[in-house]
């Protein structure tokens, strides 16, 4: 699939769809059951990067190439690092060899780690040189990906000394650091997370395991987004759950003053549109903790005619491309207006939105489902729409489904 037309919607969304796990937690737990054979996991995410995920994890050559996947790149340098006798090349697209790295590679040098660049220095492609890492103390900054962060809370219990991890400055992402932290207690691990400081216990085994992997948030969001541009809609979601570790799970109170009610039933949610809206009032939010969803929320908000000024995207720059260009581009080709700095965006209120506009995709999945939803409002064209096999490959059949 190249460019998808899809025309103006005029019926009412209604349906039930059932989303693969979470790709976050997937990813998680597939690294913690290479160190623990006898973790077993249950509806793992059949996203691209989970699927590369696997696939590298159970590589038997020299170089393993794990395409866009930023969380692979990252949790597999970390995961190399200590496995002995490993000697690999980990490399990506175009795009991963320009997405930084250093920071990881840092931290993993002062443990001990053997890792060179083998182009650009702060970049991959890495070669990797697996040995037993005996030091046990790290400081990083807290303002960075959280995948840098994840990645060596990770290997710390399989570390023979564990792991002492100091944050220097404002941690941010935090929900993505709980989400690790709150898998690795599952599992029997021995921390503590003290204001700026995480200790992590060494665990070299541990009990018969299996863990329910929930369903992911990120990919709800564009049904969130389809309920608050259709009138009347209601579309029943599984499986999720009220206590979940997954920081885009505020969705829920986000799209309620978008006009969304969020119904928890046993293992599934409800959305509702309620009607309440007030068009005319400023969404103003801080996503520090949840932007993957950002997307999402600025798409809704220019579809429902609505202002809204969102913070805390700095990490927006340094994913599959620079989200933040991309949505001004895009929304501007559409009639809206954006106005973007290195962390926040701002979305005027728009009246009208253009017909048959062709949305570029920018090998980034969330542009092209992001933007999907505005279909209620007018007939769009999606270029390049397979990319949203990176995360959620069933997304145009269940879209269909929900929409015709």
């Amino acid at each position: 699939m190249e460019s998808l037309k899809i025309h103006k919607i005029i019926k009412t969304v209604k349906g039930d769809i059932k989303i693969t796990g979470s790709k976050s937690e997937s990813n998680r737990l597939l690294v913690l059951q290479q160190f623990y054979p006898n973790l077993k996991i249950e509806n793992v995410s059949n996203s691209d990067d989970s699927r590369l995920m696997q696939k590298a994890l159970e590589s038997t050559g020299n170089e393993i190439n794990i395409g866009h996947a930023g969380t692979a790149m990252r949790f597999l340098t970390a995961y190399f690092s200590v496995k002995e006798n490993a000697k690999i090349v980990l490399t990506g697209s175009h795009r991963m060899k320009n997405r930084p790295i250093k920071i990881l590679v840092d931290a993993l040098r002062d443990l001990g780690a053997k890792i060179d660049y083998l182009e650009k220095d702060g970049y991959p492609p890495l070669s990797i040189e697996g040995k037993k890492l005996t030091k046990d103390f790290v400081e990083i900054d807290g303002n960075i990906s959280s995948q840098y962060i994840s990645a060596l809370l990770l290997i710390a219990p399989t570390l023979k000394n564990g792991l002492q991890l100091k944050f220097k400055g404002e941690i941010t992402s935090v929900p993505y650091i709980k989400m690790t932290l709150t898998l690795l207690a599952e599992l029997g691990v021995d921390l503590t997370w003290d204001g700026d400081s995480i200790s992590i216990h060494p665990k070299p085994i541990i009990e018969d395991k299996t863990v329910i992997v929930e369903s992911d948030w990120s990919s709800a969001s564009y049904y969130y987004s389809l309920c608050a541009l259709s009138p009347n809609s209601e579309i029943k979601l599984s499986a999720y759950k009220k206590a979940s570790l997954q920081g885009d799970a505020v969705l829920a109170s986000i799209y309620k003053n978008l006009g969304v009610d969020t119904s928890f039933k046993e293992h599934s949610i409800l959305l509702k549109n309620t009607g309440n809206l007030n068009a005319s009032k400023l969404m103003n939010l801080n996503l520090i903790g949840a932007p993957d969803i950002a997307q999402t929320i600025v798409v809704t908000c220019f579809g429902l005619g609505m202002e809204c000024y969102l913070t805390g995207l700095h990490t927006l720059k340094i994913k599959e491309t620079d989200r933040l260009v991309a949505l001004k581009n895009e929304i501007e080709k559409l009639g809206g207006e954006v106005f973007i700095t290195n962390e926040t965006l701002h979305l005027k209120s728009s009246k009208k939105i253009k017909e048959n506009v062709s949305i570029a995709t920018y090998d980034d999945h969330r542009m092209a489902m992001a933007f999907a939803p505005l279909a209620l409002k007018t007939s769009i064209i999606i270029e390049e729409a397979n990319v949203v096999s990176k995360s959620y490959p069933t997304f145009w059949e269940d879209f269909k489904k929900v929409t015709t």
